[in-house]
């Protein structure tokens, strides 16, 4: 359970940690300057959801949402910082318990700091706390084919490509394909001192 509610993880240069209230500002400022460049990869909100944008409660609302999954199991979200400054977001959500023991790693970076190394550093931070700390068996990562900087972070880090899904998951009102990718736990236990000593020294 401890293990499950870590609240915060250090890489060499980033850091994960869950988002409070306090991060509001920061939260909507990163957000705002990178609209054009995150939102055509991502879904549309459901409707009737605060909009986390506008207000701090509906940021609050978000943030509660995320501690609610953690205590239920379900996702675990992440704020990436460097130094003190919010740059991006890291999450495994889906959590399936039982024979599948599985999870989706999602992540988003503001465009100042992609291509930068700070994603893969965050991504492989998520996959030692899935696969040491939950004990999941395969964590998932299913991206727009055209999304090619999103696919190079999985890439880079060894995710198998494991095809396309069609019509997957709904991004902008309209349900796109996605390539699916793949790292299991004997894979992550293989590879894990290679990728450390990439991406986290």
């Amino acid at each position: 359970v401890i293990g499950r509610r870590r609240s915060e993880m250090e890489g060499p240069r980033v850091t994960l940690r869950t988002l409070r209230d306090t991060d509001f500002e920061a939260w909507r400022d990163v957000r705002s300057a990178n609209r054009d460049w995150l939102e055509p990869w991502e879904p549309l909100p459901e409707f009737g959801t605060p909009d986390a944008l506008a207000d701090r409660s509906g940021f609050r609302a978000r943030c509660q949402a995320w501690d609610r999954q953690r205590q239920f199991d379900a996702a675990y979200g992440y704020g990436v910082f460097l130094g003190d400054a919010l740059i991006g977001e890291v999450s495994l959500g889906s959590v399936q318990r039982g024979p599948f023991q599985s999870a989706y790693v999602g992540y988003w970076m503001a465009e100042q700091h992609a291509g930068h190394g700070y994603t893969p550093e965050a991504v492989v931070l998520i996959l030692r706390f899935g696969f040491e700390q939950l004990a999941l068996h395969r964590i998932e990562a299913a991206i727009v084919p055209r999304n090619t900087a999103s696919r190079r972070v999985v890439e880079k880090i060894g995710l198998r490509d494991e095809g396309t899904a069609r019509g997957l998951l709904q991004i902008r009102g309209v349900y796109e394909d996605h390539v699916r990718y793949a790292m299991l736990q004997e894979e992550w236990t293989a590879r894990r001192a290679d990728l450390e000593a990439e991406f986290l020294t």
